[in-house]
């Protein structure tokens, strides 16, 4: 979470006296004495809020909370009112301001409410950032969250085998999106224009499969659980493909390939074929650092779809997601995003972390906290040590025994 703090106050005692308050807070403090000061560092992009006194020679709170609003109406800003100015400030909240507190206010007080801020903020630039993502670059940026390195790959495997003509074989346990990674291998492929047909190979009998190839047709096919199709459509397909002008073809199974060959319900020759361009999905649980993003993102698609106003999510509450063991991956994550969206949860769901012991999870939610640092430092391994007070050898030998790299953050 972002922790910059603009503070302006024409009063150089109280200004030093509040900065040090926030410093000791292990807030980011930026000062300065006049709106003129403050508005260079007041823009859309400013990862961070606002506390400002109402009276102020010139240009008073007041113009700062309107120009404020006038370049991003989603900033907090937090207006300090001096004795007898609580009817302003009261005014100052209808205009739009976060929250107000008399001077001289309790330290306590005050970071407490710009804490909220904070998190308010961070919420707001984290679906701008999800929207934005969803906007521009490729399907494979838009479509598919992540911030790991398994995440990126996972990117960069589907791009690659997309630009082919050849048979993809999507993988992966269930709950991992598996039907999502095939339709982003078709809009990253040039056949991207044509139609996506999506069916189950479970009662796929030939007839029926030569209407999905045929309803496909100069776009992409893709069949779900491979090894459920009947043994006389997979003669069919494989008959098929040796033919070729078919559409691009895209099978999905969360089987054990090489066991369902050994079983009878896949045939060797399509296993072998299909083996040859495969996408794996990784589980949740071989990268939780992408928790945070995909929980984030989940949220804030189910509020949207219900009409509701995200929800605040704490850091403690990342931390736990990310020490569970997710055995129904994305799906159940997404699941819990909309029961917390809407108010649904309750106190034992998915308490604890799944089958973990206490070691397996004090270590992942060690490595949560270890992420959450750095992703908020930009990769600054000595701030990311600093903020959560650990001496920096003690810092790296941590990263080190996590596999964590402060230069992948940056």
């Amino acid at each position: 979470m972002t922790r910059k703090v603009l503070l302006v106050d024409d009063d150089l005692a109280v200004r030093e006296a509040l900065g040090q308050t926030l410093e000791l807070a292990d807030l980011d403090a930026v000062t300065a004495g006049s709106f003129i000061e403050a508005k260079d560092h007041i823009a859309r992009d400013f990862d961070g809020v606002i506390v400002s006194d109402i009276r102020m020679p010139g240009r008073d709170g007041f113009h700062l909370l309107s120009y404020t609003h006038d370049v991003d109406s989603e900033l907090p800003v937090i207006l300090l009112t001096g004795e007898g100015d609580i009817p302003m400030a009261v005014a100052a909240m209808g205009k739009g301001a976060f929250d107000f507190l008399e001077k001289p206010c309790a330290p306590k007080d005050l970071v407490r409410v710009i804490n909220r801020a904070l998190q308010t903020r961070a919420l707001v630039l984290e679906n701008r950032r999800l929207k934005a993502q969803l906007e521009t670059g490729d399907p494979a940026a838009r479509m598919l969250f992540g911030t790991s390195d398994l995440a990126e790959a996972l990117r960069m495997r589907v791009r690659n085998v997309a630009r082919t003509t050849a048979e993809v074989l999507v993988t992966g346990a269930p709950g991992t999106g598996i039907s999502k990674v095939a339709e982003v291998v078709h809009l990253c492929s040039p056949l991207s224009k044509g139609p996506f047909g999506k069916y189950s190979a479970a009662g796929m009998d030939p007839a029926r499969f030569d209407r999905a190839t045929e309803d496909a047709k100069s776009g992409s096919l893709f069949i779900d659980e491979i090894t459920a199709m009947p043994m006389e459509t997979q003669f069919a397909l494989m008959t098929m493909m040796e033919q070729g002008n078919h559409p691009r073809l895209i099978f999905g199974s969360t089987a054990d390939l090489g066991r369902a060959v050994e079983q009878g319900l896949l045939h060797a020759d399509l296993f072998y074929r299909l083996d040859a361009m495969q996408v794996r999905i990784p589980a949740l649980s071989e990268r939780p650092e992408d928790i945070p993003v995909l929980f984030r993102h989940y949220v804030a698609q189910a509020a949207e779809q219900a009409g509701l106003s995200p929800p605040e999510i704490m850091p403690d509450m990342l931390a736990e997601l990310m020490a569970r063991d997710w055995p129904g991956n994305a799906r159940a994550l997404m699941s819990v995003a909309m029961r917390f969206t809407l108010g649904l949860q309750d106190g034992d769901e998915e308490a604890g972390a799944g089958n973990l012991g206490l070691v397996e999870q004090m270590a992942q939610v060690e490595r949560s906290l270890l992420t959450e640092a750095l992703r908020r430092a930009r990769g600054r391994a000595s701030a990311a040590a600093t903020a959560l007070k650990l001496p920096r050898k003690t810092f790296y030998d941590k990263l080190s025994k996590h596999g964590l790299r402060a230069e992948d953050f940056r």
